[in-house]
């Protein structure tokens, strides 16, 4: 009975989107158009290995009635056609521009998702091989793509055209800012950050010659018989050689793993991922924006000094591996190592940075993890901020007999912190319905519903999918920081 209900519920539903289609009226909000299934709250599920002839596909539940199809099973699931790539890892939500951009790990493909349409408009071209971290801007002009096995930083350029492999040996994250105008590209096991620079023509042409010819801070420039874009190692104007010439020191960090962004922009915090991923202390360092933007002849400004980096740096013992920016507020995300039973083990924390101080809070214990482990955040309602972990049972709380899930809900207003039980696996994605006090995830493979009230389990028998779910998103969120940060 409750699922003919729903089966009514959702007919109703659409049929009162139809006519509004049939009234003239073909959009539902900011403009957006009415997609082709007639729903207007969407979660879109990444699905590996849906069956024996497919290793990918896209699905879509209405999130409004939670559920996978339509009306008397008419269609039997709403899926993104045209999708056909291998083995979807990441969804990069971007509901403001109805546009979402899949990653395959399994071919390396990046699809762009028309939201409006429900389908791919198809993979892109010029990447080197399987990206370890990969980001697309807003305006789809530009892609960066980290490929650690071939080390090289991809840029591809759709607005001057070409692909430009920049080699960095090692390279393995890369962050780009929401504004879509500057990318930081980190090495895995190093102290350093660079960035890519698009080249003006007299540039181009200065820089033909060779690496005698490129900027001191230039790692490498391609082509390099005609460099279209260079990478450059973020470098401070603090040094001086001996006979008096300005030659810029590299700044230097503490294993750097990604950065995130002040909500005016001006500002990359870059995290500095301390002892859980081989290094000192784990911290948080602020860095303009000015100084690093790609785009010719918008650059200002320069890049601190060492001295200052040292005076400037957040220090937040709980680790600092994944972050997010709520305006004024920082939430930092990382694992502290402890000994126990005679070993070393992590366990999650969760710091809280006010940004108009610059001053961290006493870490707060969340979902355990490991070094390496995937990570998720999210803000949702009721002032909650959601944490996505795996490798939740290799941490500290498993070993002394805690017990530990691997989806946190942390409360923002009060600091408390809701650990989902029980564990059910490897959380690797979650999905905001705002306005809806729910939050979809894929966990252990499969989807689940919570409440963002007090983080108690919705019935989710109506959208699970067959395969392996991975990652999720909300396709009608109001903005794009409706997003999983990863």
């Amino acid at each position: 009975m409750k699922k003919r209900s729903l089966w009514i519920c959702a007919t109703v539903a659409l049929g009162f989107a139809t006519a509004l289609a049939g009234c003239g009226k073909t959009n539902y909000f900011a403009g957006r158009a009415l997609p082709p299934s007639g729903l207007t709250n969407r979660v879109l599920i990444a699905i590996q290995n849906p069956s024996a002839f497919s290793r990918g596909t896209l699905a879509f539940v209405d999130a409004y009635y939670d559920i996978r199809d339509g009306f008397n099973g008419k269609p039997s699931n709403f899926s993104i056609s045209g999708y056909s790539a291998a083995l979807p890892i990441t969804i990069q939500n971007m509901p403001e521009e109805t546009l979402g951009a899949v990653y395959g790990s399994g071919d390396g493909s990046l699809d762009v998702i028309d939201y409006s349409k429900e389908s791919t408009t198809g993979g892109t071209t010029g990447l080197n091989g399987l990206s370890s971290s990969i980001f697309v801007t807003r305006n789809q002009a530009y892609i960066f793509a980290a490929d650690q096995g071939a080390h090289v930083l991809t840029v591809i350029d759709h607005v001057s055209g070409g692909s430009y492999p920049l080699s960095l040996p090692g390279v393995y994250r890369v962050s780009v800012n929401p504004g879509g105008s500057m990318a930081i590209a980190f090495v895995q096991n190093s102290n350093y950050a660079y960035y890519p620079r698009k080249l003006s023509a007299a540039q181009t042409t200065a820089f033909s010659g060779g690496p005698s010819t490129w900027p001191q801070a230039a790692v490498d420039c391609e082509p390099q018989n005609i460099p279209g874009w260079c990478l450059f190692q973020a470098q401070s104007p603090d040094h001086i050689d001996a006979t008096g010439n300005y030659y810029g020191a590299p700044l230097v960090f503490d294993r750097p793993v990604k950065a995130v962004f002040s909500s005016d922009g001006g500002t990359a915090y870059v995290l500095n991922c301390g002892p859980e991923c081989g290094g000192a202390k784990a911290s948080v360092t602020p860095l303009p924006v000015a100084p690093m933007i790609y785009l010719i002849g918008q650059q200002s400004g320069t890049l601190p000094t060492n001295s200052t980096l040292t005076t400037s740096t957040i220090a937040t013992p709980g680790g600092a591996s994944n972050a997010l920016v709520d305006i004024s507020t920082l939430y930092v995300l990382g694992q502290q190592p402890q000994t126990v039973l005679g070993q070393t083990l992590f366990a999650g924390e969760l710091t809280v940075v006010n940004l108009s101080t610059n001053k961290a809070g006493n870490p707060i214990a969340v979902s355990d993890g490991a070094p390496g482990a995937l990570t998720r955040m999210l803000l949702a309602d009721d002032n909650t901020l959601w944490i996505a972990m795996t490798k939740c049972t290799n941490g500290v709380r498993a070993a002394t007999g805690l017990p530990d899930g691997c989806l946190t809900m942390f409360n923002t207003s009060s600091n408390t912190v809701t650990t989902i039980l029980p564990y059910i696996g490897d959380a690797t994605g979650i999905a905001s319905v705002t306005g809806f006090h729910k939050v979809y995830s894929a966990q252990g493979g499969q989807v689940y519903i919570n409440s963002t009230v007090d983080g108690t389990t919705i019935d989710n028998q109506y959208v699970t999918v067959t395969g392996t779910a991975y990652d999720v998103a909300y396709m009608d969120g109001l903005s794009d920081g409706n997003n999983t940060v990863y």
